[in-house]
């Protein structure tokens, strides 16, 4: 099963199950005058129509490129994410505004043990469909469905706190209701906030994941010619759609035709490891010679020696022009980057004074 088909079956089973389950607490709700299971109901509710738009969304998202979009319309995911997280937040606000009149106006719930049970039942329904949406959105990676997978683990732990509630006023004569039902807005609210955050997060475009990163130059460094991979950078057009780039570092003695060759079967092979397509494959150029080498391991030793300094590539050596040059990563965490690069750049031009330095300040964007 493809991917958009495996995220709309999923969907519709959430929307069917959420449906089945808000009808159920709605009705509890109003027989037993609880204002908790009433807004779990709503909580419910929002679920389903959370999964609705995520359908819509995995429909969009997936249509064919066009001369508008040649890159897909992938991101569309993102922007349906975002209003998921949009209702989630209204649908806490609005809860919350309900708990507090009935804080203020108590009213006393009336329970029965036909409705609890319900309520037992359907806290085991949401642990099976949290486990099962959570599990089919990791392997398809919408995180959507992953979202979706979470919260409702999350209802289920509401339902039974709800079913906590119903025990210390069966039990005690306390009611807490409305302060519970308090805490379930507050907990919807901050859902909402995280569903938010996340999404604007990856809109505005985040580091590569590690393990992506890590695998993708692994691969490209097994090629016999290729010395190292560096600068690896991602764009995201969806979550089945990454373009991108990478540096490699060949030895000086590779012709043009080699060069080509390599760069293509570069591409080719991470495409079919790993959906990855790179538009770029730029090249750095590593000297061959023994007299280069022994500069490289002095210039190392003294950058290296810098805090924050996360690493050095793309080491090269003109004799003929007398020129020196290497790429430097300083790490987001310096308070200074750009007084740790100056610091550098004095150090390395007084290290070897019979060349003209060139350092470029690298970002750190991948593992």
């Amino acid at each position: 099963m493809n991917r958009e088909k495996a995220i709309i079956r999923t969907s519709i089973i959430g929307i069917l199950a959420n449906v089945f389950l808000a009808g159920f607490k709605a009705t509890i709700g109003w027989l037993t005058n609880s204002i908790a299971i009433t807004l779990d109901a709503v909580n419910n509710l929002s679920d389903a129509l959370s999964s609705v738009i995520t359908i819509v969304g995995t429909k969009l998202a997936g249509r064919k490129p066009d001369k508008k979009h040649p890159l897909g319309h992938g991101r569309i995911e993102y922007i349906t994410a975002m209003i998921i997280g949009v209702i989630v937040l209204y649908a806490g606000v609005t809860a919350l505004v309900e708990a507090v009149k009935a804080i203020i106006t108590p009213q006393t719930p009336d329970y029965t043990p036909v409705p609890l049970l319900i309520i037992a039942v359907a806290v085991a329904v949401k642990l099976v469909l949290g486990w099962y949406v959570s599990r089919v959105g990791k392997r398809v990676r919408s995180d959507s469905l992953v979202a979706s997978g979470k919260d409702a683990t999350l209802d289920a732990v509401i339902s039974l706190s709800t079913l906590a509630a119903a025990g210390v006023y069966l039990l005690w004569g306390i009611s807490l209701e409305a302060w519970l039902g308090a805490i379930i807005s507050l907990i919807i609210i901050k859902a909402g906030v995280d569903m938010l955050r996340e999404t604007l997060s990856q809109i505005l475009g985040e580091r590569v994941a590690s393990e992506t990163a890590i695998a993708v130059k692994e691969t490209i460094a097994a090629f016999p010619d290729v010395m190292g991979a560096y600068d690896l950078i991602l764009h995201n057009y969806g979550p089945d759609m990454l373009i991108g780039s990478v540096h490699i570092e060949v030895p000086d003695t590779l012709s043009v035709k080699a060069l080509d060759k390599l760069e293509r079967d570069i591409q080719q092979v991470v495409y079919e490891q790993h959906g990855i397509v790179l538009t770029g494959v730029s090249i750095y150029c590593q000297n061959t010679e023994d007299a280069a080498a022994r500069i490289l391991d002095t210039v190392r030793q003294t950058v290296m020696e810098h805090d924050y300094v996360l690493q050095m590539h793309g080491f090269y050596v003109n004799e003929e022009e007398r020129e020196l040059r290497f790429d430097v990563v300083i790490d987001f965490a310096a308070p200074d980057r750009e007084a740790v690069y100056t610091a550098i750049c004095e150090d390395v031009q007084s290290l070897c004074p019979d060349y003209r330095v060139q350092i470029t300040l690298d970002s750190d964007i991948s593992d």
